[in-house]
């Protein structure tokens, strides 16, 4: 009986994504579901409205922008009326904002945010008009999951005024606060193409080292979590010798999956939600996908929760790994800008900073490469050159490079620079020295 009653909504709401998005209004604010969860069919349509001047000024909010969006909302030739304000900046948005500079306009928006955050944000700070999001086929009790992407948007869907979803058969169904019932839903649209996959390839001799200090430091049954980049899956190809780990992270990956198979990451010990693979938003291959596909033990939560520093400490010996630009002497942290640019953004590091380091017996490393553009610059620095400060230094602990480990913790300002130049490439080392005399920190 309910099954009928949940087909008969579906197949009333049910229509086709130019009609859907025929209810945008122009000078309205649009927010988009994130990575995988950003609905193809539908930013297409959108993008048609547009090119048929529908729009003169439609505000769009989102972080990590798909294919999906890059190659039809977010281009040239709709900076007229499309208004993008990523949370986080991708390369896409850092060559369209190039390209609007270049012509002397400012297509770019960036919106500066803690990802723990992103949800208020965007539906206090800014009034959610219409919500847009791929979600899984529903269930028979009326439910679709939000699957790879609870992030921001298990929030924004319970505070936009318009809720439109893309059903894609191949959207996993996800555990947790996942699920989004068909009475909270105003307009349906099917379609099922393959979901965007993100593919890292192999580290570097430096990661691997990298990857070394920083597993060395991890004992059996520290709670996880790891960004995405070459470091922290080095970090995890390290651990198959571990015993009892657990998973509380911002990014579910596929080397966790790895890690999961192996029965490494059980989540035995974890004083959190045990034997629960915590994450808010997936990237990995369809292999991926498929496992955490009605796999109970992998549960998505709101980002509110997942990167909350105050439930983060919850987890004893909490590990977090993290990717930075440059270091300064003081043990400052950049990692979202370069020369002054918007490179990306805070994103969840710094929520994993404080809350990885306010747990008992946690951990926080911050690992980068000790040079960049080919060995002729050092990302040990004098002071930060990028002009954002994305850990601020009475929250940081280790900084990893290739050359050693760095601990932050109970250090004066001449220990720090010691140390700091102590795992620096040793081709600039003695410059370093110079600079860090001439400052009065050696």
């Amino acid at each position: 009986m309910f099954v009928s009653f949940y087909m008969e909504m579906y197949e009333a709401k049910k229509t086709t994504a130019h009609d859907a998005v025929a209810s945008i209004a122009d000078r309205s604010n649009l927010i988009l579901g994130m990575g995988a969860a950003m609905p193809p069919a539908l930013m297409e349509a959108v993008a048609s409205r547009a090119k048929q001047g529908w729009f003169t000024n439609l505000n769009v909010y989102y972080m990590h922008a798909s294919a999906a969006a890059t190659e039809s909302l977010l281009v040239p030739e709709l900076m007229p009326v499309i208004k993008p304000h990523p949370l986080f900046m991708s390369s896409h948005d850092r060559q369209l904002a190039k390209q609007g500079y270049d012509v002397g306009e400012e297509w770019v928006h960036f919106v500066p945010c803690l990802f723990h955050q992103a949800g208020r944000l965007l539906t206090e700070s800014i009034s959610p008009d219409c919500f847009v999001v791929t979600v899984s086929p529903m269930d028979k009790s009326g439910h679709f999951s939000l699957g790879t992407n609870p992030d921001y948007g298990a929030t924004v869907v319970r505070k936009a005024k318009r809720i439109i979803v893309e059903v894609n058969e191949n959207m996993p169904r996800s555990f947790g606060e996942c699920l989004l019932h068909i009475s909270d839903v105003d307009m349906i649209v099917e379609n099922s193409p393959p979901l965007m996959e993100t593919i890292i390839g192999g580290g570097s001799v430096e990661d691997e080292k990298i990857g070394h200090f920083i597993a060395e430091r991890i004992p059996d049954g520290a709670t996880l979590q790891m960004g995405i980049g070459a470091v922290p899956n080095s970090v995890m190809s390290q651990l198959v010798s571990h015993k009892d780990l657990g998973l509380h992270s911002e990014l579910f990956s596929p080397p966790m999956v790895d890690l999961i198979k192996r029965g490494v990451l059980n989540g035995r010990r974890k004083t959190l939600l045990p034997y629960k693979h915590v994450f808010t938003l997936a990237l990995g291959d369809r292999d991926m996908f498929d496992f955490m596909d009605d796999n109970p033990s992998i549960v998505g939560y709101p980002v509110s929760y997942v990167n909350n520093p105050s439930v983060i400490r919850k987890n004893e010996n909490m590990i977090s790994v993290n990717a930075a630009i440059e270091v300064d002497f003081t043990g400052q942290v950049n990692s979202e800008s370069i020369g002054g640019h918007q490179f990306s953004g805070t994103g969840g590091q710094l929520d994993f900073v404080r809350g990885a380091y306010a747990s008992p017996g946690g951990k926080s490393f911050i690992a980068l490469h000790s040079t960049a553009k080919k060995g002729t610059i050092s990302r040990i620095v004098p002071h930060l050159t990028g002009g954002a400060v994305t850990d601020p230094r009475m929250d940081v602990q280790f900084v990893v490079t290739e050359y050693g480990v760095a601990d932050m913790k109970g250090r004066s300002l001449q220990q720090r620079a010691k140390a700091l130049i102590d795992i620096a490439h040793p081709d600039f080392r003695e410059d370093l020295s110079r600079e860090a005399h001439s400052m009065g920190m050696m």
